[in-house]
């Protein structure tokens, strides 16, 4: 324990997580005469955790639904959904073995990745195989990622939504710090905070990186601090790492507005630090329980039904994924009823068919060559989202179109300055 906070990993704190240590997988099978498999390549232990096992929790709610109600429908045949997970750690070494073992032996339709560090070994593997996979990160993108496809989440783009809005509606904020972990899925967001940040005239007085190791987070705020910003910037740093710096700012006094991609478990951080602590606190993902999720443009069956069903089965581990490789799930099942075929390519095929598609909060577009290399991200609405009274809640929905087209120089400016365009990736 270093200064009142102890260090945990995620699959070690939540009942639904001990459940899975120690059983064998696949957790989600039946017996019918036609099976269709999705396999669930992620991080199921470790730091990263938070960000793939409540995913696949919430991917079991869809699955066990589809099959009570009779399965998919494709070309006369009934399927039944069977998940086949494999747990990657978020190593590239792992992620590539469980890629051979999902596509060779389980014969699976679809991959579901978070993305990151774990996936271009194993998204080359796929491509070379004509395998269709999924990513939560559109910068796992370049121009040869063919099957590869960010049908929900575009991060980091939609942190540009964040920071436009603290711009309209609190104008007298005008300088930042922002840190993250060095990693694929920090440094992009950092690229993109900068870039909204400098379209939205607020200074940046701040920004580092710091190592994954990390374990004490005191001096990252100590230094973040020393520069008097009016706004602390967590990025995309991991669950845990979010919490742990939430912690220390209100442990050294900060009064300001905190700002970042996600504040997963937040319900436990203001145990410790109190309501009044992160009044106002911006991120962009909101609990499914939010009415503003029942507006017609809403492409999800009953969120408010599936956030109840999530929380009585597994109760506090909601996430920032809890509802996302399902909201994937519900776009596949639509395209192979579409295609009326289980194969891949007829899926795929249908799932990018006129270069728009129902996209979770509402209709989008197939997008990225600019930024990713190809137009395989569904890229439109994105909500924002703030503690109000210790609840997350929706307070507009922005357009990641319209901010690019006033700004993508500013984006491409900053991708550049770190490394992150997918030219760069790709050498």
């Amino acid at each position: 324990m270093r200064n009142g906070i102890t260090r945990r990993r995620f699959i070690g704190t939540t009942a639904a997580g001990v459940a899975l240590v120690g059983t064998s997988l696949p957790r989600t099978s039946f017996g019918a005469e036609k099976t269709l498999k999705i396999g669930f390549l992620a991080p199921l232990t470790g730091e990263v955790a938070g960000w793939g096992l409540p995913g696949l929790n919430g991917l079991e709610i869809w699955a066990d639904e589809i099959n009570a109600g009779g399965g998919i429908q494709a070309g006369g045949d009934t399927y039944m959904v069977e998940l086949v997970p494999y747990d990657d750690e978020y190593l590239a070494d792992k992620a590539l073995r469980g890629a051979k073992k999902l596509v060779l032996e389980d014969g699976v339709g679809l991959i579901m990745m978070l993305g990151g560090s774990d996936a271009p070994a194993a998204v080359d593997f796929f491509t070379k195989n004509k395998v269709v996979s999924s990513t939560l990160l559109p910068s796992d993108l370049t121009d040869e990622t063919l099957y590869h496809m960010a049908p929900c989440e575009v991060h980091p783009i939609y942190n540009v939504t964040g920071v436009e809005w603290l711009a309209e509606n609190r104008p007298e904020l005008k300088t930042a710090a922002i840190c993250a972990q060095d990693d694929e899925l920090g440094r992009p967001s950092v690229a993109t905070y900068l870039a909204a940040f400098e379209a939205a005239g607020i200074e940046v007085v701040y920004q580092e990186f710091f190592a994954i190791d990390t374990v004490d987070f005191a001096p990252v705020i100590t230094s973040m601090l020393a520069t008097k910003p009016d706004i602390l910037c967590l990025d995309t740093a991991y669950p845990d790492f979010v919490n742990f710096l939430t912690e220390q700012a209100f442990l050294q006094g900060f009064d300001g507005q905190i700002i970042s991609c996600t504040f997963d478990f937040y319900p436990a951080v203001i145990e410790k630090v109190g309501t009044e602590f992160v009044e106002g606190f911006v991120f962009q993902f909101p609990d499914f329980d939010d009415p503003a999720l029942n507006e017609p443009h809403i492409n999800f069956p009953n969120p408010n039904g599936f956030f109840t069903a999530y929380e009585e089965r597994y109760p506090g581990t909601w996430s920032a994924v809890s509802w996302e490789y399902a909201a994937i799930a519900v776009q596949w099942k639509a395209a192979v009823e579409k295609a009326g075929s289980v194969d891949p390519m007829a899926v795929f095929e249908a799932m990018k068919a006129g270069g728009r598609a129902p996209h979770v909060f509402g209709d989008a577009n197939w997008w990225g060559t600019e930024l990713f290399g190809i137009d395989n991200a569904l890229v439109g609405d994105w909500p924002v989202v703030q503690i109000q009274n210790g609840k997350a809640v929706i307070v507009e929905y922005k357009s990641i179109i319209d901010w690019w087209a006033k700004h993508k120089d500013l984006m491409i400016k900053h991708f550049e300055a770190l490394g992150e365009m997918w030219y760069q990736r790709k050498a």
